[in-house]
């Protein structure tokens, strides 16, 4: 999955938008308001930071060198994701669905709907 892939699909997700709270080498996709994923813009290979179930994040971490502790995140909760082509499109696509439902299940429930 390249960059362009990645941000495209993470659009496609209810609600979400996208800016550059930190800068411009850094593309945050947030959910009503909420940060679900970020991407750094100037990473070569690309790298993207995504929220994530602490036992899922430690299992993602033992079975993908490309899988590492959330750069400048919440190491328990966040991993920094390497787009590098080893891991599949539909495992990232995954990872990023699991982000996002993290975020919004933490919505109050008048939210959610």
């Amino acid at each position: 999955m390249d960059l362009e892939i990645f941000r495209n699909y993470c659009l496609t997700k209810p609600d979400s938008t996208e800016s550059t709270p930190f800068g411009d080498d850094a593309l945050v996709f947030k959910v009503r308001g909420k940060m679900f994923a970020l991407a750094a813009l100037e990473e070569v290979p690309p790298r993207v930071n995504l929220k994530c179930d602490p036992d899922l994040a430690l299992e993602l971490r033992d079975r993908y060198a490309e899988v590492q502790p959330g750069y400048h995140m919440n190491k328990k909760h966040w991993n920094t994701v390497e787009l590098s082509g080893v891991i599949s499109d539909a495992e990232l696509r995954r990872m990023i669905d699991h982000s996002y439902a993290l975020v919004v299940a933490r919505f109050p429930q008048r939210r959610k709907t």
